[in-house]
């Protein structure tokens, strides 16, 4: 927080601090005038040099301070852009691993449905065997009886 005020300070004293360049411009001016007109403009350039100062002086923290606000606002919007964006991208990952479990979990479905139809077809075969001997057995049995009935 205190590197953020320090950032800021330093951004807001190179793009509203002229004062160097004001009073470079001065001297320029200080100079031309007295010069050409005497020490008359360089009254009143200097007048107006302290009416300059005293106005920056003055606009300056409540400048700094609405930055400010402005600065933390842009802030808070950039932080939940950030987090929403985070949710997509995890949103998508879950929904990609979701998908790949979704088509694992079908391909071992087939895989159990092959092995269920398979074990069907060797109960249905052992079925078929049981009952072929049964009625062999029965169909022997039958023959037995039929051979000691008088008839």
């Amino acid at each position: 927080m205190d590197k953020i005020a320090k950032d800021v300070g330093d951004i807001q004293s190179r793009l509203l601090d002229h004062r160097p360049v004001i009073n470079a411009e001065i001297r320029y001016f200080v100079r031309e005038f007295e010069e050409k007109r005497g020490h008359r403009e360089s009254r009143l350039l200097e007048n107006l040099n302290k009416i300059v100062t005293e106005t920056n002086e003055q606009m300056l923290p409540t400048d700094l301070e609405g930055m400010l606000s402005n600065v933390f606002t842009r802030l808070d919007a950039a932080n939940h852009m950030a987090e929403r964006v985070q949710q997509r991208e995890l949103e998508a990952q879950q929904s990609t691993q979701l998908q790949g479990s979704m088509e694992r979990l079908k391909e071992e479905w087939a895989e159990f449905l092959k092995e269920q139809q398979r074990l069907k077809e060797e109960v249905d075969e052992e079925h078929a065997k049981a009952v072929g001997q049964l009625s062999t057995t029965y169909n022997e049995k039958k023959k037995d009886l039929t051979k000691f009935s008088p008839l």
